[in-house]
């Protein structure tokens, strides 16, 4: 019955999926308006229209549903990690697929371990793969951006010293970088020339990399813009202060790693221990599995070695 349970499950997403799909017309005309707003002004648009895209065909019930967590703001957040992931699918889709992972996870915990808070927590722990790896391709994402834009900064000036404008500079920059800086500064020329004002353009990216090295250089852009000064003297003063808070961050991870290391093994280190004696004796670790004293015992210490876990973690960042 589970079994088919699941089955079920996958091919009502499937048919979901299918039958979200517009004409190529459709999309096409909605593509070349979010390219013109921001993710938060989407957001903004469908709660003006009651949750309700309009080209929407879910059923009323799936409408309310997405309103109350835009009004909760987590479809915006979420919304946002996916545009800064460079993840460009719907918060839809991306819900389903939580869902699915949600389903598999709890349907086979329940199939073989028969506990129904450990198949909760399989669940919930199958669900999150898809935030977290939303997560990683975020951070990922904005490393490389950073790391590439000492570079673009040169880039700028050499170009504005050179007697070119900064579209041109920025032209420039969109040829000679691959993604994700070549990309992001595409996007802003696009918008560019679709009318957008350059300075929102640039508000608009910063929205999509939310870094503070790229917010200096958006300040320094606008002050140019307002006050008129020497842009690339500016750009060029902006490139070595980035350096310096990029070996800065290197030298903290540097000192920091030994501890980010010794947290790591110690968080490991009961679940190793544990395998390694249900190997070599499982009448030691029987005992955790089949009583119920055992069992309550593991989930407590499954979730205090949890805690502790992210406790070390939050101990060790480092924010400056």
């Amino acid at each position: 019955m589970i079994a088919s349970g699941v089955f079920a499950l996958v091919i009502s997403v499937m048919l979901v999926l299918l039958t979200g799909k517009g004409d190529a017309s459709a999309r096409a005309a909605d593509m070349l308006e979010d390219v013109t707003r921001s993710p938060i002004d989407a957001a903004e648009g469908l709660l003006r229209t009651g949750g309700r895209p309009r080209r929407a065909r879910a059923t009323n019930r799936r409408e309310e549903l997405l309103e109350i967590f835009y009004r909760v703001n987590l479809l915006h957040r979420l919304e946002e990690s996916m545009w800064q992931a460079g993840l460009y699918l719907r918060v839809s889709e991306m819900l389903l697929i939580i869902v699915l992972m949600f389903g598999t996870g709890f349907a086979l915990s329940k199939m073989f371990l028969h506990d129904t808070i450990i198949s909760l927590v399989a669940g919930v722990t199958m669900g999150i793969l898809p935030v977290l790896y939303i997560r990683f391709r975020r951070k990922r994402r904005i490393r490389e951006f950073v790391i590439q834009l000492p570079f673009a900064l040169d880039l700028i000036k050499s170009s504005l010293e050179a007697g070119h404008t900064l579209l041109r500079g920025l032209q420039v920059l969109v040829q000679e970088f691959a993604d994700p800086l070549g990309g992001e500064f595409r996007t802003v020329l696009e918008q560019a020339r679709l009318g957008m004002p350059l300075t929102r353009a640039l508000d608009e990216m910063l929205k999509r990399m939310p870094e503070e090295d790229l917010r200096l250089l958006v300040v320094a852009i606008k002050v140019q813009s307002e006050v008129g000064s020497s842009l690339g003297q500016i750009i060029g003063r902006l490139s070595e202060i980035v350096r310096t808070r990029q070996r800065l961050q290197q030298q903290i991870r540097t000192m920091t790693a030994q501890s980010r290391m010794s947290g790591l093994v110690v968080g490991l280190l009961p679940a190793i221990v544990l395998g390694i004696f249900s190997l070599v004796q499982p009448g030691y670790a029987r005992v955790l599995f089949y009583d119920p004293s055992g069992l309550a015992a593991l989930k407590l210490a499954i979730g205090l070695d949890l805690m502790a876990f992210f406790v070390i973690r939050r101990i060790l960042k480092v924010d400056f």
